[in-house]
Protein backbone atom coordinates (compact mmCIF):
# COMPACT_ATOMS: atom_id res chain seq x y z
CA UNK A 1 0.00 0.00 0.00
CA UNK A 2 1.36 3.63 -1.01
CA UNK A 3 2.37 5.80 1.92
CA UNK A 4 2.63 9.29 2.18
CA UNK A 5 3.44 11.53 5.14
CA UNK A 6 3.46 15.61 4.02
CA UNK A 7 4.46 18.13 6.83
CA UNK A 8 2.94 21.77 6.27
CA UNK A 9 4.40 24.59 7.40
CA UNK A 10 2.58 27.47 7.80
CA UNK A 11 2.38 31.32 9.30
CA UNK A 12 -0.43 33.01 10.92
CA UNK A 13 -1.31 36.54 8.91
CA UNK A 14 -3.80 37.80 12.17
CA UNK A 15 -4.18 36.28 15.71
CA UNK A 16 -5.97 33.61 15.97
CA UNK A 17 -7.53 31.53 18.74
CA UNK A 18 -7.51 27.80 18.50
CA UNK A 19 -8.99 24.94 20.51
CA UNK A 20 -6.50 22.88 22.59
CA UNK A 21 -7.19 20.25 20.33
CA UNK A 22 -6.72 21.23 16.38
CA UNK A 23 -7.38 18.60 14.36
CA UNK A 24 -11.38 18.40 13.89
CA UNK A 25 -10.75 22.27 13.63
CA UNK A 26 -8.15 21.91 10.26
CA UNK A 27 -10.32 18.62 8.84
CA UNK A 28 -13.41 20.62 8.84
CA UNK A 29 -11.89 23.93 7.05
CA UNK A 30 -9.84 21.51 4.54
CA UNK A 31 -12.54 19.97 3.55
CA UNK A 32 -14.79 23.22 2.85
CA UNK A 33 -11.35 23.90 0.88
CA UNK A 34 -11.19 21.04 -0.96
CA UNK A 35 -14.58 21.00 -2.10
CA UNK A 36 -14.07 24.59 -3.27
CA UNK A 37 -11.43 23.66 -5.08
CA UNK A 38 -12.47 20.70 -6.99
CA UNK A 39 -15.94 20.05 -7.62
CA UNK A 40 -17.14 21.17 -10.84
CA UNK A 41 -21.19 20.23 -10.06
CA UNK A 42 -21.58 22.53 -6.92
CA UNK A 43 -24.98 22.06 -6.77
CA UNK A 44 -25.00 18.40 -6.61
CA UNK A 45 -24.99 16.16 -3.77
CA UNK A 46 -21.99 13.81 -3.79
CA UNK A 47 -23.60 10.58 -3.71
CA UNK A 48 -25.48 11.30 -6.94
CA UNK A 49 -23.19 12.93 -9.04
CA UNK A 50 -21.83 11.30 -12.07
CA UNK A 51 -18.19 12.03 -11.14
CA UNK A 52 -18.50 10.85 -7.79
CA UNK A 53 -15.92 7.81 -8.56
CA UNK A 54 -13.37 10.30 -9.95
CA UNK A 55 -13.69 13.11 -7.70
CA UNK A 56 -10.40 14.08 -5.28
CA UNK A 57 -13.44 15.71 -2.62
CA UNK A 58 -15.55 12.23 -3.13
CA UNK A 59 -12.79 10.06 -2.38
CA UNK A 60 -11.76 11.81 0.14
CA UNK A 61 -14.27 12.16 1.97
CA UNK A 62 -17.75 10.77 0.26
CA UNK A 63 -15.38 7.24 0.45
CA UNK A 64 -17.71 4.63 -1.32
CA UNK A 65 -18.68 1.19 0.53
CA UNK A 66 -18.07 -1.78 -1.43
CA UNK A 67 -18.58 -5.74 0.13
CA UNK A 68 -15.55 -6.00 2.13
CA UNK A 69 -16.14 -7.23 5.51
CA UNK A 70 -15.23 -6.57 8.88
CA UNK A 71 -13.17 -9.55 10.66
CA UNK A 72 -14.59 -9.18 14.26
CA UNK A 73 -18.12 -8.81 13.12
CA UNK A 74 -18.34 -10.35 9.25
CA UNK A 75 -20.63 -7.10 8.45
CA UNK A 76 -19.72 -5.51 5.71
CA UNK A 77 -17.23 -2.59 6.96
CA UNK A 78 -17.42 0.81 6.72
CA UNK A 79 -14.47 1.96 4.48
CA UNK A 80 -12.15 3.73 5.95
CA UNK A 81 -10.84 7.40 4.81
CA UNK A 82 -7.74 7.66 2.32
CA UNK A 83 -6.27 10.35 5.28
CA UNK A 84 -5.59 11.28 8.68
CA UNK A 85 -5.00 15.35 9.56
CA UNK A 86 -2.17 15.18 12.18
CA UNK A 87 -1.92 18.34 13.97
CA UNK A 88 1.09 19.24 16.51
CA UNK A 89 0.71 18.38 20.10
CA UNK A 90 0.91 21.70 21.25
CA UNK A 91 -1.99 22.73 23.47
CA UNK A 92 -1.52 26.53 23.11
CA UNK A 93 -4.78 28.01 22.13
CA UNK A 94 -3.78 31.42 21.42
CA UNK A 95 -1.51 32.63 18.60
CA UNK A 96 0.19 36.20 16.96
CA UNK A 97 0.19 37.05 13.85
CA UNK A 98 3.61 35.77 12.48
CA UNK A 99 3.06 32.96 14.50
CA UNK A 100 4.42 29.56 12.92
CA UNK A 101 2.44 26.26 13.13
CA UNK A 102 2.84 22.79 11.70
CA UNK A 103 0.32 19.88 10.61
CA UNK A 104 1.12 16.73 8.96
CA UNK A 105 -0.76 15.11 5.96
CA UNK A 106 -0.94 11.50 5.75
CA UNK A 107 -1.80 9.92 2.58
CA UNK A 108 -2.96 6.25 2.11
CA UNK A 109 -3.06 4.54 -2.18
CA UNK A 110 -3.69 5.78 -5.04
CA UNK A 111 -4.98 9.34 -3.46
CA UNK A 112 -0.96 10.46 -3.13
CA UNK A 113 -1.59 11.12 -7.19
CA UNK A 114 -3.78 14.04 -5.97
CA UNK A 115 -1.06 16.05 -3.88
CA UNK A 116 -1.21 18.91 -5.82
CA UNK A 117 -4.67 18.92 -5.05
CA UNK A 118 -4.55 18.56 -1.63
CA UNK A 119 -1.50 21.16 -1.80
CA UNK A 120 -3.66 24.18 -3.06
CA UNK A 121 -6.92 22.98 -0.91
CA UNK A 122 -4.42 23.73 1.95
CA UNK A 123 -3.41 27.42 1.09
CA UNK A 124 -7.35 27.98 0.30
CA UNK A 125 -7.98 27.11 3.94
CA UNK A 126 -5.51 29.97 4.86
CA UNK A 127 -7.73 32.41 2.82
CA UNK A 128 -10.89 30.91 4.24
CA UNK A 129 -9.08 31.40 8.01
CA UNK A 130 -9.17 28.61 11.17
CA UNK A 131 -10.44 29.20 14.60
CA UNK A 132 -12.72 31.35 16.52
CA UNK A 133 -14.06 34.77 14.72
CA UNK A 134 -11.79 37.85 16.32
CA UNK A 135 -13.48 41.20 14.96
CA UNK A 136 -15.54 38.82 12.48
CA UNK A 137 -13.17 37.49 10.86
CA UNK A 138 -11.03 34.06 11.44
CA UNK A 139 -7.01 33.70 11.67
CA UNK A 140 -5.68 33.73 7.93
CA UNK A 141 -2.19 32.16 7.01
CA UNK A 142 0.14 31.90 4.81
CA UNK A 143 1.51 27.85 3.37
CA UNK A 144 5.38 28.40 3.91
CA UNK A 145 6.57 24.64 2.73
CA UNK A 146 5.98 21.20 2.40
CA UNK A 147 8.53 18.89 3.09
CA UNK A 148 7.94 14.48 2.87
CA UNK A 149 8.63 12.82 5.73
CA UNK A 150 12.27 12.12 4.73
CA UNK A 151 12.42 15.88 5.01
CA UNK A 152 12.51 15.69 0.96
CA UNK A 153 11.57 19.53 -0.15
CA UNK A 154 8.26 19.09 -1.92
CA UNK A 155 7.30 22.74 -2.22
CA UNK A 156 8.13 26.68 -1.08
CA UNK A 157 5.41 29.32 -1.12
CA UNK A 158 8.74 31.23 -2.71
CA UNK A 159 8.13 29.73 -6.15
CA UNK A 160 4.63 28.18 -5.40
CA UNK A 161 5.75 24.71 -7.91
CA UNK A 162 5.03 21.32 -6.62
CA UNK A 163 8.54 19.29 -7.42
CA UNK A 164 8.54 15.92 -8.71
CA UNK A 165 9.72 12.66 -7.14
CA UNK A 166 8.68 9.64 -5.70
CA UNK A 167 7.51 11.40 -1.90
CA UNK A 168 5.06 8.07 -0.86
CA UNK A 169 6.50 4.86 -0.42
CA UNK A 170 4.89 1.06 -0.28
CA UNK A 171 4.56 -0.09 2.99
CA UNK A 172 4.61 -3.92 3.58
CA UNK A 173 3.69 -5.33 6.86
CA UNK A 174 6.19 -8.01 8.54
CA UNK A 175 5.81 -11.96 8.51
CA UNK A 176 3.58 -11.66 11.85
CA UNK A 177 5.23 -15.41 12.92
CA UNK A 178 6.40 -15.97 16.18
CA UNK A 179 9.48 -14.71 17.31
CA UNK A 180 9.02 -12.10 14.09
CA UNK A 181 10.68 -9.92 16.17
CA UNK A 182 12.69 -11.71 18.61
CA UNK A 183 12.52 -11.90 22.65
CA UNK A 184 10.19 -8.90 23.46
CA UNK A 185 9.22 -9.18 26.87
CA UNK A 186 8.08 -5.83 27.59
CA UNK A 187 6.34 -2.48 25.71
CA UNK A 188 5.16 0.80 26.82
CA UNK A 189 2.18 2.52 24.15
CA UNK A 190 1.85 6.50 25.22
CA UNK A 191 -1.13 7.20 24.02
CA UNK A 192 -0.90 10.94 22.44
CA UNK A 193 -4.39 11.91 21.54
CA UNK A 194 -7.89 10.66 22.60
CA UNK A 195 -7.69 7.25 21.24
CA UNK A 196 -11.28 5.94 20.74
CA UNK A 197 -11.77 1.56 20.50
CA UNK A 198 -14.92 -0.32 20.83
CA UNK A 199 -14.73 -3.64 22.22
CA UNK A 200 -18.30 -5.65 22.31
CA UNK A 201 -20.18 -1.93 21.00
CA UNK A 202 -18.90 -0.32 23.97
CA UNK A 203 -16.12 2.70 24.08
CA UNK A 204 -13.36 1.15 26.03
CA UNK A 205 -12.29 3.51 29.03
CA UNK A 206 -9.01 1.56 29.51
CA UNK A 207 -6.78 -0.59 27.30
CA UNK A 208 -6.12 -5.00 27.51
CA UNK A 209 -4.15 -5.82 25.00
CA UNK A 210 -6.46 -7.86 23.07
CA UNK A 211 -8.50 -5.08 22.70
CA UNK A 212 -5.29 -2.89 21.10
CA UNK A 213 -4.43 -5.99 18.82
CA UNK A 214 -7.87 -6.20 17.71
CA UNK A 215 -7.98 -2.53 16.57
CA UNK A 216 -4.49 -2.87 15.17
CA UNK A 217 -5.95 -5.49 12.84
CA UNK A 218 -8.90 -3.76 12.24
CA UNK A 219 -6.86 -0.63 11.31
CA UNK A 220 -4.66 -2.33 9.17
CA UNK A 221 -7.08 -5.03 7.12
CA UNK A 222 -9.38 -2.44 6.62
CA UNK A 223 -6.67 0.22 5.20
CA UNK A 224 -4.68 -2.89 3.01
CA UNK A 225 -8.42 -3.71 1.52
CA UNK A 226 -8.99 -0.46 0.07
CA UNK A 227 -5.67 0.90 -0.59
CA UNK A 228 -3.51 -1.64 -0.54
CA UNK A 229 -3.27 -5.25 -2.42
CA UNK A 230 -5.91 -6.38 -0.20
CA UNK A 231 -5.61 -7.51 3.69
CA UNK A 232 -2.56 -9.72 5.17
CA UNK A 233 -2.88 -13.45 5.66
CA UNK A 234 -2.97 -13.55 9.39
CA UNK A 235 -4.27 -15.65 11.50
CA UNK A 236 -6.72 -13.09 13.58
CA UNK A 237 -7.79 -15.64 15.78
CA UNK A 238 -4.61 -16.83 17.00
CA UNK A 239 -3.27 -13.61 17.11
CA UNK A 240 -6.40 -12.32 19.48
CA UNK A 241 -6.19 -15.48 21.89
CA UNK A 242 -2.34 -14.94 22.37
CA UNK A 243 -2.94 -11.02 22.80
CA UNK A 244 -5.40 -12.05 25.61
CA UNK A 245 -2.55 -13.63 27.53
CA UNK A 246 -0.46 -10.35 28.05
CA UNK A 247 -0.61 -8.56 31.03
CA UNK A 248 -1.35 -5.09 31.65
CA UNK A 249 2.23 -3.87 34.25
CA UNK A 250 1.67 -0.25 34.65
CA UNK A 251 -0.86 2.27 33.25
CA UNK A 252 -0.87 5.60 33.68
CA UNK A 253 -3.83 5.93 30.69
CA UNK A 254 -7.00 7.74 31.77
CA UNK A 255 -10.48 8.72 29.77
CA UNK A 256 -10.88 12.36 28.83
CA UNK A 257 -13.28 14.38 27.09
CA UNK A 258 -13.38 17.28 24.58
CA UNK A 259 -15.80 19.06 22.37
CA UNK A 260 -16.00 19.48 18.54
CA UNK A 261 -18.21 21.55 16.85
CA UNK A 262 -20.28 19.57 13.64
CA UNK A 263 -21.04 21.78 10.72
CA UNK A 264 -23.07 19.00 8.85
CA UNK A 265 -24.78 18.35 11.93
CA UNK A 266 -25.15 22.22 13.48
CA UNK A 267 -24.38 21.10 17.13
CA UNK A 268 -21.32 20.27 19.78
CA UNK A 269 -20.49 16.83 19.91
CA UNK A 270 -18.95 15.62 23.12
CA UNK A 271 -15.63 13.30 22.56
CA UNK A 272 -13.75 11.72 24.68
CA UNK A 273 -11.11 8.89 24.35
CA UNK A 274 -7.72 7.26 26.26
CA UNK A 275 -4.50 9.20 26.67
CA UNK A 276 -1.82 8.47 28.74
CA UNK A 277 1.12 5.10 28.90
CA UNK A 278 0.26 1.37 29.38
CA UNK A 279 3.10 -1.03 29.82
CA UNK A 280 2.78 -4.36 28.86
CA UNK A 281 4.60 -7.69 29.88
CA UNK A 282 4.38 -11.02 28.42
CA UNK A 283 5.91 -12.57 24.90
CA UNK A 284 5.20 -9.58 22.74
CA UNK A 285 7.71 -10.00 19.23
CA UNK A 286 5.16 -11.23 16.99
CA UNK A 287 2.81 -8.25 17.68
CA UNK A 288 5.69 -5.36 17.10
CA UNK A 289 5.16 -5.17 13.10
CA UNK A 290 1.37 -4.26 14.02
CA UNK A 291 1.83 -1.99 16.32
CA UNK A 292 4.95 -0.25 14.47
CA UNK A 293 2.57 -0.05 11.25
CA UNK A 294 -0.44 1.47 13.34
CA UNK A 295 2.10 3.96 14.77
CA UNK A 296 2.26 5.35 11.54
CA UNK A 297 -1.64 4.98 10.44
CA UNK A 298 -3.28 6.01 13.94
CA UNK A 299 -5.98 3.82 15.32
CA UNK A 300 -9.42 3.51 16.40
CA UNK A 301 -12.29 5.85 15.43
CA UNK A 302 -12.20 9.36 13.96
CA UNK A 303 -8.54 8.62 12.85
CA UNK A 304 -9.02 11.69 10.45
CA UNK A 305 -8.78 14.53 13.10
CA UNK A 306 -5.37 13.28 14.08
CA UNK A 307 -7.03 10.96 17.02
CA UNK A 308 -5.60 7.76 17.94
CA UNK A 309 -1.92 8.63 17.42
CA UNK A 310 0.59 6.73 19.71
CA UNK A 311 4.20 6.05 20.22
CA UNK A 312 5.86 2.37 21.13
CA UNK A 313 9.02 2.02 23.04
CA UNK A 314 10.51 -1.25 24.05
CA UNK A 315 10.95 -2.06 27.79
CA UNK A 316 13.86 -3.76 28.87
CA UNK A 317 14.39 -6.38 31.33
Amino acid sequence: MLYGKYVFTCRLESDAILPVYKGSTFRGVFGTALKRVVCALRFQECGNCLLRNKCVYSLAFETPRNDKTDQDSGRVASPPHPYVIEPSCSTNTHYDAGDPFEFALILFGQINDYLPYFIYAIEQMGTIGIGKKIDGNRAGFTLENIVADDLQPIYSRHDRKVRSGDFSWNIHLQDVSHDADGDVQGLMIDIETPLRLKFRNKLEANLPFHVLIRAALRRISSLYNYYGNGEPALNYKDLVNRAAEIAIEQSSAGWVDWKRYSNRQEQSMLMGGITGAVTYAGNLGEFLPLLRLCEKFHLGKQTTFGLGKFTLSEVLR
